[in-house]
């Protein structure tokens, strides 16, 4: 069992940068490879970035490719993404999730889910 918490959302000028984390519960986060998924009212979930266990491989949606980065940290359990170049069209909420085997772009892959966190982008 894993259990995910986001945090490091808010309200942010086009432009301008947040860094999101994700904190991770348990010993074997270290194997989990990780995603980070966004959502807007009425739509689907949508692939942002992940990452592999190791962090040796990172995959990234090409709405995102050049303005975010994903990375890990798993001596302290957390997932992060650094989002610069923010546009209004990146306003939603932010889930990270973690999969036992590799990574995805398909949110059904994922085994455990965050809360999310909220990301506004005013133009």
């Amino acid at each position: 069992q894993v259990q995910l918490v986001e945090s490091g959302g808010g309200l942010v000028q086009t432009g301008g940068s947040l860094r999101l984390s994700c904190a991770a519960s348990g010993r074997t986060f270290s194997k989990y490879g990780m995603g980070w998924f966004r959502q807007t009212p009425g739509k689907e979930r949508d692939f942002v970035a992940a990452i592999s266990a190791s962090g040796a491989s990172t995959y990234y949606a090409d709405s995102v490719k050049g303005r975010f980065t994903i990375s890990r940290d798993n001596a302290k359990n957390t997932v992060y993404l650094q989002m610069n170049s923010l546009k209004p069209e990146d306003t939603a909420v932010y889930y990270c999730a973690a999969r036992r085997v590799g990574i995805t772009a398909r949110h059904l892959d994922y085994d455990y889910w965050g809360q999310g966190t909220q990301v506004t982008v005013s133009s």
